[in-house]
């Protein structure tokens, strides 16, 4: 997709990956114009009649007694982004800035914020011409919301701070000159409006979820692979042992290996043979998938549904015409999503890791060791292995939830945080992680499949075998690994290897 208009619902995954990783454009709707004018006016209503409003008129956090006169409002707003911009650590990917982005113009055109259109247009021309914040990615508690990353964020809308525009580091004001764009002074609320917000914990999320969705069904894809030449059985892909406990992602993963190995030879070569049934990394690999894709399937409704949110403190409504303090800022349903994704995600990495193992060890596979000739000479994909099992351990480690921490903050004013942002960095990990570790595994069963040089695989499985060896080559000999796996991540990032197995057994679940 080359544009996504953006309006009051209604934004899936796939249109934020497509703004994220696709460059695809964005566009404010008819109606978003609308609602968000005719909430601006009666701000602006609200300050010629001196109301007193949260923010508006008053300081933030702790400092919210303290009220501000009209003389002092626009400095206030410049205050709040330049005081706020607290960020440390590394920058966010691009990728991720343009989700953080798209989000934040996807809430305020839900018309809630009190923002100015001319505002949120800059922001969307920032974005449609690939002007891109710095960001660190450290320093959110994840309430109210992502204030410091956000306070970056919006930093070059006034001219301050730094972007990423043409492969280079600018200033911002010298990226919008660049641009044909000027930069802005805030009005009345929308300091705040531009910080306040769930907006960097739901776009790091987001497209950990998109990731992970792909993932597991590469993990299957490995999965298959490792069972025939482990010399595995079908059986415990059959429906009937499914259907009499029918949780929907153990009967995904079960149909998907099992359209994945139909017409085995490997498979039907050694059915009378006496092995009575296999290792649970074998035999149970469709309920340790299926588990994983319904916390998957969760957490994207979880996230989808934020996407679609509005997370500013006020809230104004028009239709109403008054304003609702509350706490739609708190990151609490993200936060708890992303820590159950992060175990998950991991457990596709632990039983993946095992399986490696069962594949490089000649006592459990019957196969030479370590899956190279002259062994001794050659280690083969011995560490392989090792990090396989390195990547496992730091994933247990991340895998310790976030969300249940809390340190309060703002004079004690905000004394209960999510640390929704901490989880959403983590799950990140966890997935680019667990990549590598599909990654290996997929190494190793082409490797192994090589050696069945008189019997061809199933159906889908011959159809990965084929995409990774255009890619790489048999291993001979001892060559550096970790390009080796590189260019299979690669691979699997491209989608390459998916759609070949998909174009022949039917699209997986």
């Amino acid at each position: 997709m080359n544009e996504v208009q953006i309006g009051y619902d209604g934004m899936t995954l796939e249109e934020l990956t497509a703004i994220a990783r696709h460059g695809a454009r964005v566009k404010l709707s008819e109606g978003s114009q609308k609602r968000i004018v005719s909430t601006r006016k009666l701000v602006e209503q609200w300050i010629k009649d001196e109301k007193t409003i949260y923010g508006v008129t008053t300081g933030f956090g702790a400092l919210s007694d303290v009220a501000i006169s009209k003389k002092d409002t626009r400095r206030l707003q410049q205050n709040i982004l330049m005081s706020h911009a607290a960020g440390v650590g590394d920058f966010l990917e691009e990728e991720t800035v343009r989700a953080i982005m798209a989000l934040r113009i996807k809430d305020m055109a839900r018309g809630h914020s009190g923002i100015r259109l001319e505002t949120v247009r800059l922001l969307t021309e920032l974005l449609n011409c690939n002007v891109c914040p710095v960001v660190p990615e450290k320093g959110s508690v994840g309430a109210s919301g992502d204030l410091a990353p956000l306070a970056h964020l919006a930093l070059p809308l006034i001219g301050l701070g730094e972007v990423y525009y043409e492969g280079r580091r600018l200033r911002s004001d010298t990226a919008l000159k660049k641009c044909g764009l000027k930069p802005i002074e805030l009005e009345a609320a929308e300091g705040l409006a531009l910080v306040n917000g769930t907006q960097v914990m739901t776009a790091i999320g987001a497209l950990a979820v998109f990731d992970a969705i792909r993932l597991a069904k590469l993990t299957d894809i490995a999965a298959a692979m490792s069972l025939e030449v482990l010399m595995g059985s079908r059986t415990e892909f059959n429906s009937r042992i499914h259907q009499v406990r029918p949780h929907p992602g153990q009967t995904a993963a079960a149909d998907n290996m099992e359209r994945i190995t139909q017409n085995s030879e490997i498979i039907t070569s050694h059915k009378d043979c006496s092995r009575i049934q296999d290792a649970y990394t074998l035999r149970c690999s469709p309920q340790v998938h299926g588990a994983s894709r319904d916390a998957i399937f969760y957490t994207r409704q979880v996230l989808e549904t934020e996407m679609n949110a509005s997370t500013n403190n006020p809230l104004i409504f028009h239709e109403s015409q008054d304003f609702l303090l509350g706490g739609n800022f708190h990151g609490q349903p993200v936060g708890l999503a992303m820590d159950f994704l992060c175990m998950a995600v991991s457990e596709f990495a632990n039983i993946s890791e095992r399986r490696i193992e069962r594949l490089v060890n000649p006592k459990l596979s019957g196969l030479p060791a370590f899956l190279i000739k002259d062994g001794g000479l050659n280690s083969g994909l011995m560490i392989a292995q090792y990090t396989a099992a390195a990547l496992v351990s730091e994933n247990k480690v991340l895998s310790h939830p976030a969300s249940v921490d809390s340190i309060p903050t703002s004079a004690n004013k905000e004394d209960h945080v999510s640390m929704g942002t901490i989880s959403a960095r983590k799950c990140r990990d966890i997935v680019n992680n667990t990549e590598n570790v599909i990654a290996i595994e997929l190494l190793c069963a082409a490797q192994a499949l090589d050696l069945f040089t008189n019997l061809k695989p199933g159906e889908g499985t011959l159809a990965a075998y084929r995409t990774i060896r255009k890619e790489i080559s048999h291993l001979d000999n001892d060559r550096i690994i970790s390009e080796e796996i590189t260019a299979m991540n690669k691979l699997l990032r491209s989608g390459d290897i998916l759609a070949t197995v998909e174009k022949k057994v039917g699209k997986l679940r």
